[in-house]
This record gives C-alpha cells, structure tokens and sequence, in this order.
C-alpha cells in the first residue's frame, strides 16, 4: 500500500512540477512582494526603526521569509481549485491510485515552489547586506522550521482550495496570513507596541518563529524559543491536515 502511495504521489508530483515549470512567473510573483517589502523597509524606513541590532536587513528577514511562504501557499488554492473545477479529482476516483496521493502532490509542489522562492529571497538579502555567521546546523534548523511552517500553511490552502466557489474566494485567505507578520516582532520589536497589540503579538506564531529562526542567524542560545516555535508550527500542521482530510473525504464521497 505505501508503495502504490509514493509511486501515485511521485507520478502526480510530476505532473505539477511541470505546470510548475511552464508557468515560472508563479514563482517570481511569489518572491517579488516579499523582495518590495524588504527593499521598502530597509532603505526608506529602516533609518527610523530602532531595533538595537547592526543591521536592519538583518532583523527584517526572519518576518520576510514567512511572508514569502505566505504569499506562495495562495497559488496552492489556486490549483487544487483549477483542478476541482476542471473534473481531475472525478476523473483520479476511477482510477486504481491511492486517494491521499492527490493532496500530497499538491503539498509537495507547495513545498518546492516556496523552497525555490526562499533562496530567491535569501540570495536578494544577501546582496542588500544580510550577513551570519551561523553554521550549517544554524542553517539546517532555520530550514527545518521552514519547512514546517511552509506545511503547516499548505495544509491550511488545501481547505479552500477544496471549498472555495470563485477563484479569488481560493487565493483570498492568504491576505490575512500575509498581515500577520505586521503585527508581530518581524519588523519592530513588540516592546514598542501598545498595549493590546504588544499582546497579541508576543503570543502569536509568528513572533515566536521570527525569533527562532532569528537567534539562529545570530548564533544566540535559542532556549526554550525554538521549542515555542516547534511546537506553533507542528500544532497548526496537525490540525490543518486533519482538517483538510476530513474536507477532501467530504468533497469525494
């Protein structure tokens, strides 16, 4: 059975992988939001944002790199809604393939599309001054919560990807994933906030996963911070895929 599983979601991959392929402005629209913030916040307001760091690229990348993967899961919807509405998933049930295959293409193609975006980023924050000194475990750590957290948000895509009734009703729950970061450490420290917000924003996800992946790039003893990031983004994934297993076995019977 799991070998009838990969194989399935291997040959499906493929076949995302190439409308990958054939479409690449998909990955360029993903990185160029995420690359405007970056250039916006370091050379128009970066001189005014006391962050108590050595260089503001540096302490704005964290906060960057989930609005990259934010940004990147809308185009998950997008698909597994082009594919719902064009009769794919009817014409896979009178198949002989593993049904769960068909989310996980779709996950799998998320994941290497956001994967490819990130180090479009990474590179274009390295020209602008991003600078660590952290070692290739730092780098396999900031790459693992990337991973997860890119999951975690494609499981969550998956849903209205399903469910949605227009194309934009697909891609438009990423809005709010994309304003998070705002609210929270990635562009000024909390400290700063108001009350109600400075709250909000230290118990939010996203805080919690900007500091890790953060301390990571300065080589700071992470704590018990990385294990709050951990545990935000296995949460979210968990409940995300039972979710939308639950939706896709819904929408197919």
């Amino acid at each position: 059975m799991s070998k009838h599983f990969l194989g399935d979601t291997t040959v499906l991959l493929g076949r995302s992988l190439r409308h990958i392929a054939r479409s690449p402005d998909t990955i360029i629209t993903t990185a160029v939001m995420p690359i405007a913030f970056m250039l916006l916040f370091v050379y128009v307001f970066g001189g005014a944002i006391e962050t108590g760091s050595d260089s503001y690229v540096n302490y704005l990348l964290p906060g960057i790199l989930l609005i990259t993967i934010a940004s990147g899961i809308s185009y998950t919807a997008f698909r597994l809604f082009l594919d719902m509405q064009g009769g794919i998933f009817e014409r896979f049930q009178s198949m002989p393939i593993a049904r769960s295959s068909v989310l996980w293409a779709h996950v799998l193609t998320s994941l290497v599309a956001n994967l490819v975006s990130l180090v479009v980023v990474v590179l274009v924050a390295l020209l602008m001054g991003f600078r660590t000194g952290t070692s290739v475990l730092g780098w396999l750590a900031v790459a693992g919560i990337l991973v997860l957290f890119t999951l975690a948000l494609t499981w969550i895509a998956i849903i209205p990807g399903l469910t949605a009734q227009s194309v934009d009703g697909a891609s438009a729950f990423s809005y709010p994933l994309v304003f998070l970061p705002f609210v929270s450490s990635a562009f000024v420290p909390t400290a700063s906030m108001p009350g109600p917000v400075r709250a909000f924003a230290e118990h939010q996800p996203v805080t919690a996963i900007v500091n890790a992946i953060r301390d990571l790039f300065a080589q700071k003893p992470v704590g018990s911070g990385i294990w709050t990031a951990l545990a935000w983004c296995v949460g979210i994934l968990v409940v995300a895929y039972l979710f939308a297993n639950l939706t896709y076995r819904r929408k197919i019977s």
